[in-house]
């Protein structure tokens, strides 16, 4: 329907008001959720820098050699909880210092070790290595894992080539023996059918010279 005249007038001022207001609102909104987005991801940035930081604390604790593998599961209440109480962070990382330089002779072992929001829900599970299954069970998805593994199979890829090659060494060697035992025995062969010719060729020269003697003495008796 259209208006026209003074109302027509301002209706359209009242529109464009309205319109304006509605964009002005729309953008202190706009503004108001880019703020709090941007509050959200500096929390989660926070976060994730405070794992890291804790990440590394962990990777300098020395753990004993009868610990053969090891995890750490955190869970995002007990993350919260040390990084918001820095005292209980440090009873965590006490607690785990402890645990993880302890022996546990004279068996080796895998063992998980789970950090909650309170000191209650700190817990360690250990089994024997070789039935350690539960270990590889609960540790998929581990904050923290340490392994012996990966050394055990470089240790035995390096084993496996050093006697590969000192099997190849010791082929090489009698394949060489064989070769020179072979140009020895030829040699040899080679000697003695020489010997044999030069034995040969001297019988036969004294064989012709007592022939051509013989042949001699018996003309000079015709002519006598």
């Amino acid at each position: 329907m259209a208006i026209s005249g003074i109302r027509q007038d301002y209706y359209q001022n009242n529109v464009e008001t309205k319109r304006n207001a509605k964009n002005v609102n729309g953008t202190e909104k706009f503004a108001l959720e880019k703020t709090g987005s941007t509050q959200e991801l500096s929390k989660a940035e926070e976060m994730e820098l405070f794992k890291k930081e804790f990440y590394e604390d962990l990777s300098k604790i020395t753990v004993h050699k009868t610990l053969n593998n090891v995890a750490i599961n955190i869970s995002e209440a007990g993350f919260k909880a040390m990084k918001d109480d820095p005292e209980y962070r440090e009873k965590i990382l006490s607690l785990l210092k402890r645990d993880l330089g302890s022996s546990f002779a004279p068996r080796n072992c895998s063992a998980v070790f789970t950090v909650g929001a309170t000191i209650k829900e700190y817990r360690g599970d250990s089994w024997s290595v070789g039935y350690d299954s539960e270990f590889y069970a609960r540790s998929q998805d581990s904050f923290f894992k340490k392994t012996r593994e990966k050394k055990d199979r470089q240790k035995e890829l390096l084993e496996e080539y050093l006697e590969k090659r000192a099997q190849t060494r010791k082929q090489q060697k009698e394949m060489l023996n064989e070769k020179i035992a072979k140009m020895e025995q030829e040699r040899s062969r080679l000697a003695k059918s020489w010997t044999g010719k030069r034995q040969m060729a001297a019988v036969s020269n004294a064989y012709d010279a007592n022939v051509m003697m013989e042949t001699a003495a018996g003309g000079d008796s015709l002519l006598a």
